[in-house]
């Protein structure tokens, strides 16, 4: 392409020299350009091997990419490719971080790998893609640099955060942050390991990408471009997903869900899952097998707003006292494992069957000239599905959209949770609901436990934290800063309330997702989250705020066991307690880390009151809203 192009963008020497020399630039002139680039640039392909000459060890393909009529099937050959390490970011600069720093991970300066990485660049055809980090009118100019073989990689990218094409760049673009992207350095300099390097410039955010899988860099990497960015300026970018819900007769509510991955964000914007005969299966008996149904003959309407990343910019805020958001996104990174069959979620079944345009596939079986079911996931091993099959839905497909800002009335935090009995007591003893007063809702943000079988990363062992805010992976400074920033968000929104749903079990039942859907057609034909003192009691683990009396939905009231676990016989007092000392163990250990001088000082009587096994009562005079 004729390099003049170039002149419009403002860049760093090194990459003025690398796109200088005698390799091709591509910028894409639109999307069909880049879904034709990832599949080689060549329409008699129809299954692309991305593949690199790696020193030591010759060709080594990275990927396929599979010609579709629904789209591109990418599929990764190393299964641990499949999945996001949760300990791939790395911090090379000197600035402040609590995160591993290259020197002393690897024991050596960074500079020397950088240098590297331009010279791997020089002389390769290469993609150069500018796009807007977060929404297009609140964003930042960003820059992705990645070889031609991996169009695939920067479709999902431009998929996901949108990109301006060739003939719309405007002069002096200078991108605020780039993501360089070298695959091989992943064999050649780290193991095979998936690894992330952020070095955190004074007038730019680099982020070096040393795998193919966009999970830990297209996606949460520019996450954590936005999270530095809102650290430096004083806003926080939450990790939620969040929807307008309508109910038949009209009440509206705007709920935004939180949590760690896996913790049923994009489950939040889905329709309730049904039988075929109708009816809603609520939950089933881990040892008896007993199923309950419930019949729901109406349920509410549901406008997306985010998916994953709700930007939560000053500019944004009024006086309304609710915390207001809007999509930092302009595609969202599914996760469809809980598709198994035809028929499971037919809202985006047919969204990806039959796309407006064609989509993106990860980790999907994607017969060339076939088409990509949401159901036939890759396989790890044999009778091993893999756990985290993916589709790049850009949110201009997806009906009744909302893209102007909202004012958030619930702000719900979701826990994958195992089953819990007397025998086997776990922390699985959440009930359907929870309603938080503000300080437990802090609280709950702080710990974000990762939970239950979590299927999105590698690491899926015991409870963990996902780190302050849920987006710990993926942010760059300290903790405590985000903590004082989160707690002032809390602080400055007193309308907007908290609840707590757990996913997959309460107690002893199996209810996969169904308590989020649940609660959300609850609360929405309430018309709010506040409560009069008789529907709510102290539940028995003050962590867990206050439990509902009763929920009663369509005329149908729930089993009180679902929505106080130590009622289930299965559970009891007994199960419920170790189940209790087991979560609130986990807590004490996870905030002791915040306790800084640099904490803010409500912050610091909230966690000792944690550390103190404090009552429901003292949290609630923290922060006092009327409930």
């Amino acid at each position: 392409m004729d390099k003049k192009i170039l002149e419009k963008f403002v860049l760093p020497e090194e990459l003025k020299e690398v796109l200088q020399g005698e390799g091709k630039v591509i910028v894409p002139d639109n999307r069909q350009h880049l879904l034709s680039l990832a599949l080689g640039d060549d329409e008699n392909i129809d299954l692309f091997e991305v593949a690199y000459d790696v020193p030591g060890k010759g060709r080594v393909v990275e990927a396929t990419v599979g010609r579709c009529t629904n789209g591109a099937a990418v599929n990764y050959e190393d299964v641990y490719m499949r999945r996001r390490d949760p300990d791939c970011l790395v911090v090379a600069d000197e600035g402040e971080t609590d995160k591993p720093r290259y020197g002393e991970l690897y024991g050596e300066n960074f500079d020397p790998i950088r240098n590297e990485t331009f010279e791997w660049f020089k002389g390769k055809d290469l993609i150069v893609m500018p796009f807007m980090s977060g929404s297009d009118d609140l964003g930042y100019p960003s820059l992705l640099v990645a070889p031609a073989n991996a169009g695939f990689f920067a479709g999902g990218l431009a998929d996901l955060q949108g990109f301006i094409p060739k003939e719309e760049i405007p002069d002096n673009f200078k991108p605020k942050a780039i993501i360089y992207l070298a695959p091989t350095f992943r064999h050649t300099h780290f193991d095979g390991r998936q690894v992330v390097v952020h070095n955190r410039k004074s007038d730019m955010h680099e982020l070096f990408s040393y795998n193919l899988y966009p999970g830990p860099s297209a996606k949460k990497g520019i996450y954590g471009v936005l999270i530095h960015i809102g650290e430096l300026e004083g806003w926080v970018t939450v990790h939620a997903s969040s929807v307008k819900v309508i109910t038949p007769y009209d009440n509206v509510i705007t709920i935004m869900h939180e949590g760690a991955s896996g913790g049923g964000k994009s489950e939040m914007l889905e329709p309730i899952h049904k039988q075929p005969d109708g009816s809603i299966k609520l939950c089933e008996n881990v040892l008896t097998g007993e199923t309950t149904n419930m019949e729901l003959k109406e349920s509410c309407e549901l406008h997306p707003v985010t998916d994953d990343m709700a930007l939560c910019h000053p500019s944004l805020q009024n006086d309304s006292g609710k915390l207001v958001a809007k999509d930092a996104e302009q595609g969202w990174f599914l996760r469809i494992n809980h598709i198994t069959e035809y028929g499971t979620d037919p809202h985006y079944e047919k969204l990806s069957i039959h796309p407006k345009e064609p989509l993106i596939f990860l980790n999907i079986k994607g017969v060339p000239d076939s088409t990509c079911l949401l159901w036939e996931h890759i396989m790890d091993a044999p009778d091993t599905p893999c756990p985290n099959p993916r589709v790049i839905m850009p949110r201009r497909f997806v009906p009744q959209i909302v893209d102007e800002p909202i004012e958030v009335d619930v702000r719900s935090f979701g826990v994958r949770t195992p089953p819990c009995t007397k025998e086997r007591p776990t922390y699985g003893v959440i009930g359907m609901m929870h309603v938080l007063p503000p300080s437990l809702g802090w609280l709950w943000r702080l710990v974000a436990p990762r939970g239950h079988g979590n299927p999105s990363i590698i690491d899926t062992h015991g409870m963990t934290s996902e780190g302050v805010g849920s987006y710990w992976p993926f942010a760059t400074g300290r903790m405590v800063d985000q903590a004082n920033l989160l707690l002032k968000q809390v602080l400055n929104t007193p309308n907007t309330r908290f609840v707590l749903i757990p996913n997959q079990n309460i107690g002893a039942y199996k209810v996969q997702f169904m308590p989020e859907w649940i609660a959300r057609e609850y609360m929405a034909r309430r018309g709010s989250a506040k409560f009069r003192q008789e529907q709510l009691t102290d539940s028995r683990c003050p962590l867990l705020g206050y439990a509902l009396n009763s929920l009663k939905v369509d005329g149908v009231k729930l089993p009180k066991g679902l929505l106080q676990t130590n009622l289930q016989p299965e559970v009891g007092n007994e199960g419920y307690d170790k189940g209790s000392k087991i979560l609130a163990d986990f807590f004490k250990k996870e905030l002791q880390q915040f306790l800084s001088e640099d904490l803010d000082p409500l912050g610091k009587k909230i966690i000792e009151c944690c550390l103190s096994d404090g009552s429901l009562e003292e949290y609630a005079e923290l922060i006092k809203v009327k409930l």
